[in-house]
C-alpha cells in the first residue's frame, strides 16, 4: 500500500520533478546554444526564462519552505521533539544560513508520515 503524503509533501515532489525536467531542458538548450554562439550571461540569463528554469526553481523554493514549514509544525507533536526540543529548533533556526541543514531538513520532512 502506498503510504500517504501531505499536501505539503506532493507539492515538494511535483515541485522538484518539474524542476529537474526544466534543468534537462536547460541543459540541452545550451548545448545547443553552444554550437552557434558563446553563451554570455546574458544569453544564459535568456535561456533561463526560456525554458522556464526560473519559474521552475521559484516553485521549487516555495515548495521547500511550505515543505519546511509544514515538518516543523509536524514535529512539534512528536514525543522525540520534547526530548531534542533544543537541538531541533537550532537545526530550524539555520536552515536558512546553512544549505546541507536545509537539505538534510527537507530530507527529514519527506520521510514524515
Amino acid at each position: 500500500m502506498k503510504p500517504l503524503l501531505s499536501k505539503a509533501q506532493l507539492d515538494y515532489m511535483k515541485a522538484k520533478a518539474k524542476f529537474e525536467d526544466r534543468a534537462k531542458v536547460l541543459e540541452k538548450k545550451i548545448g545547443e546554444t553552444q554550437k552557434l554562439q558563446e553563451v554570455t550571461q546574458e544569453v544564459m540569463e535568456g535561456l533561463v526564462v526560456e525554458t522556464g528554469f526560473h519559474d521552475a526553481f521559484n516553485e521549487l523554493t516555495v515548495a521547500e519552505n511550505a515543505l519546511i514549514d509544514w515538518s516543523h509544525v509536524t514535529m512539534k507533536h512528536e514525543k522525540s521533539y520534547k526530548e531534542n526540543k533544543q537541538p531541533i529548533e537550532n537545526m530550524y533556526a539555520n536552515l536558512n544560513s546553512d544549505p546541507q541543514m536545509r537539505a538534510r531538513i527537507i530530507e527529514l520532512a519527506m520521510k514524515v508520515r
